[in-house]
């Protein structure tokens, strides 16, 4: 060996610098091998990994390796999420571009994930923000357009009034902008869309061939999806608001019609607005609703807040007439931006009725079996039951209504059933500046046209000044500046949400080095889809959904021949660290780094005493939290790498929780980790020292021999059960470690003994190979084997090694333990219960007694009942 010490830093240099020089994870097409995609969701270069980046590409390097050595082909490629708003405000706060500063932030992070020995394929290294990368963006959006998929409509925005520009959510802080501080208003400007509802049906049935995807994700996206059957209402006004003389309603409860009261609408719908121009306070109250932004998920705690328009709408069954009133709690981007009231059974119309004294009339009413009452006069009755006050639908179940009501309507041309989706078109459109440009042209007759494709890419300007307030491609008016047929024409000065760069990343690394195709088919349809996908639970919805709506449209335009682009899916969870504070007397919290705080703990690792290294008080201990920089609570893996070294990282990561679960930074076990290394390198050494080995003759192995390699291929099998199907990398680790504490009492005393060590060695690398493949790699030389590790098998359990030929018995007089016996595996019952009787321990206890029965368990238990 060629160094009696364990020295981390030399051998992962070493193993690195040999992986890349032999190119050991390049992956090529090769239809001859059964392919393995493996990804992990890429990084955003925010100039640092976190150990939330560690702990998620670590599991997928892990699965990568381990289905290499399953003789796979394997594809783990990665790449930069690299456009988005945090790039502006860094270039802004560090006096530079967002180019430059992104750049330089790949740069660094890019040989911190090197420093981590994760096997990449950097051939296929990606950053979106690149024009080879955006171009074919641009390039399937004007495609998309030309199909009809993608259009333009008015929508609202966040406008700060003083800077003049439009603000993300995260700029408005307390209803002001971040920067000016002006109260921030609800705009509409012109906004492009891809229709994903046109997708929707897909979308949600295909979740149902997901067998791999957490159960949560899929019903996530299946919330998200909404899917509702209900039924479509036309409500005609009695007097007409301009030229509109009706409005539709959607409602998944047709069976409670005869109890509408009161009709909302939308502070933008038109009829609200008609009515606005002779209604100074309707118009005020609209003003009020247009600058209050209001998200779907707070609509239920709101406080609801109503004008009446003065104007009424007939009821479609009844004839009665019913006002019409602008509510704050009905949304224009859901559904038809106005919904039919019904007071007494819908909790948010019953609060809005109470508040302006508007009737609340009961027409369903608790079935006989139900055990919930009806009490109008405190609270709506949300429950189905049965029909009261509707007519001839009176005594009908919901069900029963449901199709009755629906049909009443359809035949007086007054409505429908229908299938409706909480799901709305995804908007693209941005006003930021580090985005990729939108690829349209704005004509002077109004018309929108796509930009020719031999024009494309529209290439992002990377040299600018930051102002912090304006884009500069939209402070620039000769950006813009472009022709269309020799007309004159201006670029679209948008960017797209960077969500669109996210949704097709995976697909593009099947063919990074293609610069005339989008997708190259061959190398597409032979790598997708990816097998294996890693990522954060926070990325259920949108990032997931949206990115199987593209694997859908790259399908349809013939890029891809799979519908869905993620075969199996796992959620790591959070990495936390312990917190540390003092709090002023105003009460706001200081947050200390763990690294510049000195603790005590108790036996059971718990904070007893905390002090700030740098004036020697004490702090608070917040607790376990999420590693954030707003809680200083980060770790940084690079110093924990200089410490301990990538392995030791790799493995505490891997052992200290199951992947989908929290894990708890401790640096005991931390320590811990870099302990059993140390002892496995000791191990292999003694081995190495102890001489060659023989050729192992299994016939020959004495009873102890043979129960150590009856514990090596044991653990073969589970090591492989839990990496390779269950996943549960911790319980795989805990299993070498037991082994290794074996191995480690085993004598290499004779040639058998040596040969048994070498076949248990050699299994103990290969199975910590994806898990520490540095000193895997480094070891496995050492034994004087020729080839790679990396392209070595992974082992076999021998079966027959695992029979057991003897079992030790605990044997029990009336519930106590009283003596241990070995006997044969395949012994006969008698002969186990004679065997048990005769022990000399178990005789003193049954001495004098009469053996009343005798319980056996075979192969693990005699219990003997006397008195």
């Amino acid at each position: 060996m060629a160094d009696n010490q364990y020295n981390p830093k030399d051998i992962e240099q070493s193993a690195q610098r040999y992986w890349e020089e032999n190119e050991s994870f390049k992956a090529t097409t090769d239809e001859s091998k059964e392919k393995f995609y493996c990804l992990s969701m890429f990084p955003y270069p925010s100039g640092r990994l976190h150990m939330g980046h560690v702990r998620n590409y670590t599991i997928g390097d892990v699965i990568s390796r381990y289905q290499r050595m399953q003789g796979k082909n394997v594809l783990q490629p990665m790449g930069w999420d690299a456009f988005g708003l945090p790039a502006e405000n860094a270039a802004i706060n560090n006096n530079t571009a967002p180019a430059k500063w992104t750049y330089s932030n790949i740069e660094y992070m890019k040989g911190q994930l090197k420093s981590l020995g994760f096997g990449y394929d950097w051939d296929r290294e990606i950053a979106t923000c690149k024009p080879d990368y955006y171009k074919w963006e641009q390039w399937f959006f004007t495609r998309l357009y030309e199909k009809g998929l993608v259009y333009k409509k008015n929508a609202t925005v966040n406008w700060d009034p003083i800077d003049q520009t439009v603000l993300a959510n995260e700029q408005v802080i307390d209803g002001r902008g971040w920067r000016s501080g002006a109260i921030v208003e609800q705009k509409e400007i012109p906004q492009w869309f891809i229709k994903i509802t046109d997708y929707a049906e897909e979308l949600l049935n295909d979740l149902e061939t997901l067998e791999e995807w957490p159960e949560q994700v899929r019903a996530m996206q299946k919330n998200w999806i909404g899917r509702s059957e209900g039924a479509e209402i036309t409500f005609e006004l009695v007097d007409a608001a301009g030229d509109i003389t009706h409005f539709d309603v959607y409602t998944t409860r047709p069976d409670t019609l005869f109890g509408v009261t009161y009709v909302g609408i939308a502070a933008g719908h038109p009829i609200a607005l008609h009515a606005a121009k002779a209604n100074s306070e309707l118009a005020a109250f609209i003003e009020e609703c247009k600058n209050t932004k209001v998200a779907e998920a707070d609509l239920a705690t709101m406080e609801k807040k109503g004008c009446a328009t003065g104007l009424y709408a007939l009821h479609p069954l009844t004839g009665d007439k019913v006002p019409v009133w602008v509510a704050n709690f009905v949304l224009m981007d859901y559904g038809s931006g106005a919904v039919m009231a019904v007071p007494g059974h819908d909790q948010r119309d019953f609060e809005f009725a109470t508040k302006y004294a508007l009737p609340i009339k009961q027409v369903i009413k608790p079935t006989d079996s139900a055990e919930t009452e009806c009490d109008l006069s405190v609270q709506a009755f949300t429950e189905k039951g049965v029909l009261v006050n509707s007519g001839e639908f009176d005594g009908l179940t919901f069900e029963e209504a449901f199709s009755r009501i629906a049909d009443t309507l359809e035949k007086q041309g007054k409505g429908k059933k229908t299938v409706n989706y909480r799901l709305r078109d995804w908007g693209v459109s941005r006003q930021r500046y580090w985005g990729t440009p939108i690829p349209m042209l704005n004509l002077e007759n109004g018309e929108s046209v796509p930009v020719p494709s031999e024009e494309l890419p529209v290439r992002l300007p990377e040299d600018v000044v930051m102002d912090g307030v304006t884009s500069p491609i939209k402070a620039d008016p000769e950006w813009a500046k472009t022709q269309f047929n020799g007309d004159p024409a201006l670029r679209e000065t948008d960017t797209f949400d960077t969500f669109m760069e996210s949704s097709w990343y995976y697909a593009r690394y099947t063919s990074a080095m293609s610069g005339d195709a989008m997708l190259d088919p061959t190398e597409a349809n032979y790598w997708l889809p990816v097998d294996q996908y890693i990522g954060g639970i926070e990325h259920a919805i949108l990032h997931l959904l949206y990115s199987r709506f593209f694997h859908k449209l790259l399908r349809d335009e013939g890029l891809v021949q799979s519908s869905e682009p993620y075969k199996r899916l796992l959620c790591q969870g959070m990495v936390l660290a312990d917190s540390y504070f003092r709090e002023d007397a105003a009460g706001k919290k200081s947050w200390f780094s763990p690294a510049d705080v000195d603790v005590e703990k108790d036996s059971k690792g718990r904070v007893t005493r905390a002090i700030l290294k740098s004036d020697g008080q004490p702090v608070e201990h917040g607790g376990m939290t999420k590693m954030s920089k707003s809680k200083n609570n980060g770790i940084d893996p690079q110093q924990v790498i200089d410490v301990y070294g990538a392995d030791t990282v790799r493995l505490f990561t891997m052992f200290a929780a199951p992947p989908e679960q929290t894990l708890e930074w401790v640096d005991s076990g931390v320590e811990g980790a870099n302990r059993f290394l140390r002892r496995v390198w000791k191990l292999v050494q003694e081995h190495i020292e102890a001489g060659d080995a023989d050729e192992l003759n299994t016939a020959e192995l004495t009873n102890d021999q043979k129960a150590l390699r009856r514990e090596v291929h044991k653990t073969i099998a589970k090591v492989s059960d839990d990496i390779g199907r269950r996943q549960t990398f911790n319980t795989a680790i805990a299993a070498v470690m037991e082994l290794l504490n074996k191995l480690q009492k085993a004598p290499q005393t004779s040639a058998q003994d040596v040969a048994i060590m070498r076949e248990a060695v050699n299994a103990l690398l290969l199975l910590l190979n994806p898990i520490t493949p540095h000193i895997c790699h480094t070891l496995w030389k050492a034994l004087g084997h020729t080839t790679d590790i990396e392209l070595s098998a992974w082992p076999v359990a021998d079966e027959s090694a695992m029979v057991e030929d003897e079992k030790l018995v605990i044997v029990q007089v009336n519930g106590k333990v009283r003596a241990k016996i070995t006997v044969a595996a395949d012994a006969a019952q008698d002969s186990v219960e004679t065997s048990a009787l005769e022990q000399p321990n178990v005789q003193q206890f049954v001495e004098g007694k009469t053996v009343r029965k005798v319980i056996y368990v075979p192969g693990k238990l005699v219990n003997i009942v006397a008195n």
